[in-house]
């Protein structure tokens, strides 16, 4: 019978790919030959190591077991150094029924009987099948790989590491986060260089397309740049469409950015859960600017201008009347405000400008009138401005970063920026306060025995909502046991 060969390749950018199959022969002329895959476009790859399996489902197996491996397993696998493997993994079980036969270009071959591949060969159901494992995100090894990836790592790791680091913090299991927890306190040293840029819009107003634009712009300035969008969840399935990215096709693909797409997940306020987090990963792997695109917001989403140093709103022309320009929420908070698609109708576009600016000159007065104090240090400090551009024909960009870069020198110097930044992350330690405190209280035992019969009683009508929830809290501080009679 034909055996089944696992095959790990190492490409040009230094990566490594895992594959299976019946004919090793042909599959590696594929792969020299391919011009889709992951190996199309980063070739020449080479062969480091193979190994020979009886079924095709032990190949598939070791083959998924492989790809969960962080780099330095698969580089000890190479190296044949079986103790080093069993050091680095998680699980120190050793039971397997179906053994590879294994060759390298050192032409190590039938070590089906040596007891260091029997110690290699991780963990087994009943069947003699390898489990599939998920990457490394855990563990002290597992985090000194994410922390190395992130830090130091060539630009195919670090992606990869950034991509884990911010999947781990947005996990909810209680070791994750965890984990999560000292992997955000080694990287919080390297953090605070990047300029924060929260851009915000309701929907349809270009978000996504003025960020690519603006992003191509900013890396031909020699930037580097980190965008996380942020997409609703569904309230009735829960999902999102994590589309924004789609919208971004060159500045996806271009090696001195990096996207990242999340979810809302029922966070209020424009933002994610975790996108402060997400945002800290970014600046310790060397994004110098860090654009946060909220979903499409009204009037009172403004989670994202406690967590940048600069806000932008984008607004549409014909968008509403002098009333609704100086209405108070997300407009008083601005510190730019962007005509977008000023293309379609410059008359329109120009009235709003009008309009928005006249509004954001009252935000900023008391009582139409300044003190002298505070007249004498007008120049000194940052008032909001109203630009108008194009993002689909690429005109008004570097208006806008010739804004922002005004922006960021005249906070710098009065030292607005620094407090702001104080601001925020005592905003952020209260945040996650109140995220924990909800935790717990809805994994409280005495709140989960009695909330049942809460929620019947309410249902029913028999109590108003306001009372079952003082005896649901007062349940959780072992004041209460039973529900209303």
């Amino acid at each position: 019978m034909r055996p089944f060969f696992v095959y790990l390749l190492r490409c040009s950018d230094s990566s490594y790919y895992c594959g299976h199959t019946d004919n090793l022969e042909l599959r590696m002329q594929q792969h020299q030959a391919a011009d889709t895959g992951y190996t199309a476009t980063r070739k020449p790859v080479e062969l480091m190591w193979q190994g020979e399996f009886e079924t095709r489902e032990g190949a598939i197996a070791f083959e998924q077991q492989v790809k969960g491996w962080s780099r330095a397993k698969k580089e000890a696998l190479i190296a044949g150094n079986w103790d080093k493997i069993q050091a680095l993994a998680k699980s120190k079980k050793a039971i397997r029924r179906e053994l590879p036969v294994l060759s390298s270009d050192e032409g190590v071959e039938g070590v089906e009987s040596d007891a260091r591949l029997r110690q290699a060969s991780f963990d087994s159901a009943q069947d003699g099948r390898l489990r599939r494992t998920q990457p490394e995100r855990a563990g002290t090894v597992a985090g000194a790989a994410l922390l190395h990836g992130i830090l130091h790592g060539d630009a195919a790791a670090q992606r990869r590491a950034i991509a884990k680091a911010i999947t781990l913090l947005e996990s909810t299991r209680g070791d994750h986060r965890a984990q999560g927890d000292e992997l955000l306190t080694a990287l919080l040293p390297h953090t605070g260089k990047a300029f924060r840029l929260g851009i915000s819009g309701v929907p349809g107003v270009g978000k996504s397309t003025f960020i690519e634009v603006l992003g191509l712009y900013l890396i031909a300035q020699g930037h580097r740049v980190a965008v996380l969008t942020i997409d609703p969840s569904s309230s009735v399935s829960g999902g999102s469409i994590l589309g924004d990215k789609t919208r971004m096709e060159q500045l996806s693909v271009h090696e001195r950015a990096y996207i990242r797409p999340s979810p809302s997940s029922g966070t209020l306020g424009g933002v994610a859960e975790k996108t402060r987090e997400a945002m800290l990963v970014c600046e310790a792997a060397g994004y110098d600017i860090v654009i946060v695109e909220t979903v499409g917001v009204g009037q009172s989403e403004t989670a994202v201008a406690n967590m940048t140093d600069m806000f932008v709103l984008m607004q549409l022309p014909n968008a509403g009347d002098d009333l609704q320009a100086i209405k108070k929420g997300v407009m008083e908070l601005a510190d730019l405000v962007v005509i977008n698609k000023a293309d379609i109708d410059a008359d329109a576009a120009m009235r709003a400008q009008a309009q928005i600016a006249s509004a954001m000159r009252l935000f900023g007065l008391v009582n139409n009138a300044m003190g002298q104090a505070q007249a004498a240090t007008y120049d000194t400090f940052w008032h909001p401005q109203v630009i108008q551009l194009s993002a689909l024909h690429n005109q008004g960009v570097d208006a806008f970063w010739a804004a922002v870069t005004q922006f960021r020198n005249i906070q710098t110097a009065n030292g607005r920026l620094a407090e702001r930044r104080r601001h925020q992350s005592l905003a952020w330690m209260w945040e996650r306060i109140d995220a924990g405190l909800k935790q717990a209280f809805r994994q409280d035992p005495a709140v989960s025995a009695l909330l049942p019969t809460l929620v019947a009683d309410v249902e029913s009508g028999r109590i108003p909502a306001s009372t079952a929830a003082r005896h649901l809290l007062a349940a959780q501080s072992g004041r209460a046991t039973t529900a209303i009679k």
